[in-house]
């Protein structure tokens, strides 16, 4: 069974972060371990207080794993600080995965910024060039562009820059913003457009972490980039489609849906 590797926060209401990482990759059947890197205290209706774990211990949890197992693609999400970032990168240095999917969260649907402000953009200058793709929403899209995206053109121009920039591949997601559920993908082979129908529903906790996760799990079973893009794109239209209420506020996506519908 394929070994896959999730780097980010812990979500103590289970719909985001490790959680859904670890959730979504068992369905897609590879076997999934954490790093952690925040203990946060939220539930549907938002986070309380981030508890951020030291950079000592996120090198002791990552030695720990790479001593062990055979990875076989990293997904990299909640980096609360430079300091666990440069932890991070220093272990990608050593350890030569070809997989790395990075979901850039810099803030939770409830509007709480995960990351630190000052530094953040240096962080992911530092860090992306070990990716092999970069998933922002509209609003992390902006901070890696450095300008305000309103229509497709501008979506096309920022993955365009952000590729160039960073070296590494970059889905754009319009979800969060934009009209339709619609993403770019660029490539060195190109701008592509995938295209998605909204699907209305209030349970959309973690979509970022889950189709990340879904990318580097398929990844990690030997697909090539757009069939794992692809794959994963659907599958979050499932999990949303199937969403289920769980707690009193803006609760998670169905993560098994294709196991008990």
């Amino acid at each position: 069974m394929k070994q896959v590797l999730t780097i980010a926060g812990s979500d103590s209401g289970g719909g985001a972060g490790i959680q859904a990482d670890l959730k979504t990759m068992l369905v897609h059947g590879v076997y999934g371990l954490s790093v952690i890197t925040a203990l946060t205290a939220q539930n549907t209706m938002g986070i309380d207080e981030i508890n951020v774990v030291s950079p000592s211990f996120v090198k002791k949890q990552l030695d720990c794993i790479f001593a062990d197992f055979h990875i076989s693609a990293i997904k990299i999400g909640m980096i609360p600080n430079h300091s666990i970032g440069q932890t991070i990168i220093e272990v990608l240095k050593i350890h030569k995965i070809e997989a790395v999917v990075v979901d850039p969260v810099m803030q939770s649907t409830s509007q709480t910024m995960l990351s630190e402000q000052q530094g953040c953009l240096k962080l992911y200058e530092e860090l992306l060039p070990f990716a092999t793709l970069v998933t922002p929403n509209i609003s992390e899209g902006e901070v890696l562009w450095g300008k305000p995206i309103h229509t497709d053109k501008d979506m096309e121009e920022a993955a365009k820059t952000i590729r160039s920039k960073y070296s590494c591949d970059v889905l754009l997601k319009g979800g969060h913003k934009m009209g339709e559920a619609d993403d770019v993908f660029a490539t060195n082979k190109g701008i592509y457009w995938l295209r998605g129908k909204r699907i209305s529903c209030r349970n959309n906790h973690g979509t970022g972490c889950t189709l990340s996760s879904s990318i580097a799990s398929n990844l990690a079973k030997g697909d090539d980039l757009m069939t794992s893009v692809t794959k994963a794109k659907a599958y979050i239209s499932g999990a949303l489609r199937y969403d289920f209420s769980i707690g009193q506020g803006n609760g998670p996506l169905h993560h098994g849906y294709s196991i008990f519908n």
